[in-house]
């Protein structure tokens, strides 16, 4: 059963359970005033001839003469037999017994023998009792028009109901077929269906806003997972190309070796080539186990460090190592950091190295670490010939920023998404611009600590 149809029938059944219970209601307090009409001229000559059983039939007589009593009037002797005195205009349906005189001495009763009457009795001597009865046919009467009248009431009420329901809810029932109708297609993975409008009630507004942004999450959760298959399925055909590459030439050079034909100096030549594919190799599965290690938790545990004394000394070890560079540096002290003092150094190594690779030897260096209420800005940039593949984009594993930036210098093209992982994992980003210096600028956001 659809749910307007529900809905719609809850509804005239609770309005049909109210209207039949007033009416109900109505009816009896009906027929309790009509019954209490009706006692009335019983109790009247009952009590005209209380007291004085000489003159209580008599008394009773000019009581219902005086006042014109629609009642039945039965004397009864102590033999049983009934002798009317006066008929109403309903007359008794059964001749009534001493028993039932006996019984009805006291109050007003209905008896069983003779339905449709209210019946007391009197006792007016000789053993005689005058029974009085009066029709209860208009309280019937009464009842069944009532009855009918609440019926009719309670039927109109209920189809006033269900056309006002369909009114006022078609527009709510036809917003929540058409999300149940985009709900079946998006689980039918059609993703382009459109989402319906906006309801004018609060409810279906905040589920139809729910539902989109639900959809919407979903739709960004499945483009994650398909860019991290394709970058999964890339990073492994990268990783087994990088491999594949240096056991190659080890091979190779290996199969030379073997030649006896070949002179000392080739054969010097050829194990100082497979001892440099060696150390890449020894290079390129750190670099993979390294970013293992941090991309295992989404956020590494350490301790303060810092970064002021760790950056100037990395600054004064570059600066050692690279004498023909001029080499600035801006650095805040007393900055601290929570982390680990091995990422940082290969953060700051990597840096360091991708200069001392690809950039000319004389070629300037800025090194810039300061520091606001809740972050920590370094900025390592250099005077080289920058990024062709462009700035501000995230690293990807194994991609070198130029054509320039090949194996044969050493890279393994992991040097930028080690310093990227490094930046997340300890709270922090990292984004590359081109530097005032004219070439790369690498700037780490991190996270303040305080000591």
């Amino acid at each position: 059963m659809r749910l307007s149809t529900r809905i719609t029938v809850l509804l005239v059944a609770t309005t049909a359970l109210v209207a039949f219970s007033i009416g109900w209601l109505a009816i009896s307090i009906s027929s309790r005033s009509e019954i209490a009409a009706i006692d009335a001229p019983i109790t009247a000559v009952i009590n005209s001839g209380l007291g004085n059983e000489i003159t209580a039939l008599d008394n009773a007589l000019n009581t219902v003469q005086e006042n014109n009593y629609d009642v039945t009037l039965v004397v009864i002797s102590p033999s049983n037999e009934a002798t009317p005195i006066r008929t109403g205009t309903n007359p008794l349906t059964r001749t009534p017994t001493i028993e039932i005189a006996k019984s009805t001495l006291h109050s007003i009763v209905e008896v069983s023998g003779i339905t449709g009457f209210r019946i007391r009795s009197m006792p007016i001597g000789g053993g005689d009792f005058l029974l009085v009865a009066a029709s209860t046919l208009s309280v019937q009467n009464a009842n069944h028009r009532l009855e009918r009248q609440v019926f009719l009431a309670g039927l109109l009420i209920a189809i006033f109901i269900i056309l006002v329901t369909r009114r006022f809810m078609r527009s709510s029932f036809r917003t929540i077929n058409q999300l149940i109708e985009y709900a079946e297609a998006i689980s039918k993975n059609n993703y382009l269906a459109e989402l319906p409008k906006a309801s004018t009630t609060p409810e279906l507004s905040s589920l139809q806003s729910s539902l989109g942004v639900m959809v919407e999450n979903l739709k960004k959760t499945i483009e994650i997972e398909k860019s991290s298959n394709l970058a999964m399925q890339r990073f492994i055909g990268d990783a087994s190309h990088e491999l594949r590459t240096p056991l190659t030439v080890i091979k190779g050079y290996s199969e030379m070796l073997q030649n006896v034909s070949i002179s000392d100096d080739q054969k010097q030549r050829a194990a100082d080539r497979v001892e440099r594919e060696v150390d890449r190799m020894d290079a390129l599965i750190g670099d993979l186990l390294f970013l293992a290690e941090i991309n295992e938790t989404p956020f590494v545990q350490g301790a303060l460090m810092d970064l002021s004394t760790f950056t100037t000394s990395a600054v004064f070890d570059f600066k050692s190592d690279n004498p023909e560079r001029q080499v600035t540096s801006r650095i805040e002290n007393g900055v601290y950091v929570i982390g680990t003092e091995n990422f940082f150094h290969r953060m700051v190594t990597n840096a360091f190295t991708n200069i001392q690779r690809y950039t000319p030897s004389g070629a300037p260096v800025n090194v810039t670490l300061t520091s606001d209420t809740t972050h920590i800005h370094l900025k390592i940039e250099d005077g080289g010939p920058g990024l062709s593949s462009g700035y501000g984009l995230s690293p990807q594993r194994f991609a070198r920023g130029d054509d320039s930036r090949s194996r044969e210098s050493g890279g393994s093209g992991l040097g930028m998404s080690i310093m990227a992982d490094v930046a997340r994992a300890v709270g922090g980003s990292m984004k590359t611009e081109q530097s005032s210096l004219g070439g790369l600028a690498i700037i780490f956001d991190l996270p303040l600590a305080t000591k």
